[in-house]
């Protein structure tokens, strides 16, 4: 089915975007909750006398982001967390956290904008997009610290950590291997005891 889009729809296109969709996907979706409208020739032309003024509302707000966009340069949050053993976060860094904190320096957006996969569950710097308008997106950085000793981890100690840690699992597991080399060995060398004594004459018994 082809729609004309009313409002921007993410991963489909811009307000005023002409585009063929399966019909489930207009029928359930797009036409149901107004993001879209049939491409009859009737909406197709009353949307192509608004073209001028969606056009001017789309450069207005690219241009606000870009704005917004030139005042996140450079910027770094820290955000200091309860840390229990090993290091683990009671609970974790949400969106909502990294936009509180972003409003404490003046800076007022809206979480749907940060882009966060999954709450942040560990200590660490993060690079987190700010997706302000469609190619507009940011990124600012984030130090998730222990609330005990809020310094930053930097990122060479970060490296030696990990290295340590595959160190330790390597050697673990060099260990495991000599470990059950060892016993097979073991094993091996019962089983010739055994087949020795089975195979000896009656008169060496006696």
């Amino acid at each position: 089915m082809k729609v004309i889009l009313t409002t921007d729809v993410d991963s489909l296109g811009r307000e005023g975007d002409i585009k063929e969709v399966k019909n489930g996907l207009a029928r359930n979706f797009l036409l149901p909750k107004k993001l879209a409208v049939r491409a009859t020739p009737g909406n197709l032309k009353i949307w192509e006398q608004k073209g001028g003024i969606i056009k001017k509302k789309q450069d207005q707000q690219q241009g606000e982001a870009e704005g917004i966009a030139q005042k996140l340069e450079g910027v770094t949050l820290l955000i200091p967390v309860k840390v229990g053993e090993e290091e683990k976060l009671f609970g974790s860094v949400t969106s909502q956290n990294i936009a509180d904190e972003l409003a404490k320096q003046g800076l007022e957006i809206d979480k749907k904008h940060i882009v966060l996969d999954s709450p942040i569950k560990s200590l660490g710097n993060y690079d987190i997009k700010i997706k302000l308008y469609h190619e507009v997106a940011p990124s600012i950085l984030v130090h998730v610290v222990d609330e005990e000793n809020p310094v930053p981890i930097e990122e060479d100690v970060e490296e030696e950590v990990i290295e340590e840690l595959v160190s330790e699992e390597q050697e673990t597991a060099a260990q495991e291997e000599s470990q059950e080399q060892e016993v097979v060995e073991e094993t091996e060398e019962v089983a010739e005891q055994t087949e020795e004594e089975n195979t000896e004459s009656p008169e060496e018994k006696d």
